[in-house]
């Protein structure tokens, strides 16, 4: 027979496994990453334990596929870009915006490059990472479209700036084309300009 005491007592022990469960799976995705950001592109389950400070089994117990890490890292990603995202803009014509833009994006996919390079890499064997994808693309493009004029906010010029300031154009100019991140911003202001004068 269970007294008051110990059905009171019981949520209270559950809650304390699953909240050390869930501080296990944030210490999981943030080691993930931290190797990742290192230029570690397939960190094993030993070497993320060891950074995350638990044991490999919990590794395996708290996520059974490499989906649930993504899953993780990418809520913690997202917690940490979208203030920078949902800014308001302190310029005030489009043009100055865009600038702003180019500004905020850099930081934006700078921090993103090594762990969305690694996610495009499993994309598409992953529903997860290929519906957030679409879904980052598309928030993106509807941040552009917002800041321009009507005429430039559509048909071929909306498509040609919409790539021009994708992380994609971002990743090819600062990894393939060796870019620093000043000379890749010079040349997608560059573009911009092309593209609209």
């Amino acid at each position: 027979m269970t007294t008051r005491a110990e059905k009171i007592a019981e949520p209270v022990e559950v809650d304390g496994r699953r909240q050390r469960s869930d501080a296990s799976r944030r210490k999981i995705a943030q080691a993930m990453l931290e190797l990742l950001r290192e230029g570690e592109p397939d960190p094993s389950a030993d070497l993320v334990a060891e950074r995350a400070g638990v044991g490999r089994r919990t590794v395996f117990r708290l996520f059974s596929d490499m989906e649930g890490v993504f899953r993780e890292m990418h809520a913690i990603m997202t917690s940490r870009l979208t203030p920078e995202f949902v800014r308001p803009f302190l310029a005030t014509t489009w043009r100055a915006r865009v600038d702003e833009l180019i500004e905020r994006r850099s930081k934006a996919f700078e921090e993103m490059l090594p762990i969305k390079t690694a996610a495009d890499a499993r994309r598409y064997t992953s529903n997860f990472l290929q519906k957030e994808h679409k879904k980052v693309t598309r928030l993106q493009r509807d941040a552009l479209r917002n800041i321009l004029p009507a005429n430039l906010a559509k048909g071929d010029m909306l498509e040609a700036l919409d790539l021009t300031l994708s992380f994609e154009a971002w990743r090819r100019l600062r990894y393939e084309q060796g870019l620093s991140v000043k000379q890749a911003q010079a040349v997608l202001r560059q573009l911009v300009a092309a593209l609209v004068d």
